[in-house]
């Protein structure tokens, strides 16, 4: 069995590790910027209702 090499990312934040796997969705599908900017925005409203709704229980 062959030993795998660590990167930086393999002890990096989840959130990081997150960033970089969308970061590399993103440009491997050639999405513009302002795009995939306008798509993090709704993400990110949808993602802060789940939270304010899961504080509500």
């Amino acid at each position: 069995m062959q030993d795998q090499q660590k990167t930086p990312l393999d002890d990096a934040p989840d959130d990081i590790k997150l960033a970089v796997d969308l970061i590399y969705l993103l440009e491997s599908h050639d999405i513009a910027p302002q795009i995939a900017l306008r798509a993090l925005e709704i993400v990110k409203r949808d993602l802060q209702q789940k939270i304010a709704q899961s504080e509500q229980r």
